[in-house]
């Protein structure tokens, strides 16, 4: 078995608890969805936000309302790099898996413009 990153992004409409934690929840929703993401598999998690998110810690929502309540998870600044995207989330989902695995990833709202 070997580690494998999952990553994911999303924008977020504003700088509230409720914003964070809608944008938080869609986006590891839909990365266990695509990526078939069993909670045993995670061995850790690690958010970032722009420096104009600081109103909650994602982890929170993904603790509580996704119980990943033994998975370790961090939340921390992305670096401010000037014109980068706003109001972003990022995310690294660290799982236990197989050689074989391809992990897909999630770009979400504004985030899609990271990927283009």
């Amino acid at each position: 078995m070997i580690s494998k990153g999952i990553r994911g992004a999303i924008t977020v409409e504003e700088n509230t608890p409720e914003a964070i934690g809608s944008a938080t929840l869609r986006l590891l929703n839909e990365m266990v969805s695509k990526n078939k993401i069993e909670v045993d598999m995670i061995s850790h998690v690690i958010f970032t936000l722009t420096n104009d998110l600081n109103a909650e810690f994602p982890a929170k929502f993904a603790r509580i309302n996704l119980k990943w309540k033994e998975v370790p998870m961090m939340c921390f600044h992305e670096l401010d790099v000037p014109n980068s995207l706003e109001k972003c989330l990022r995310v690294l989902i660290v799982i236990n898996c197989g050689e074989t695995f391809a992990p897909e990833f999630v770009y979400l709202e504004g985030a899609e413009a990271l990927r283009k």
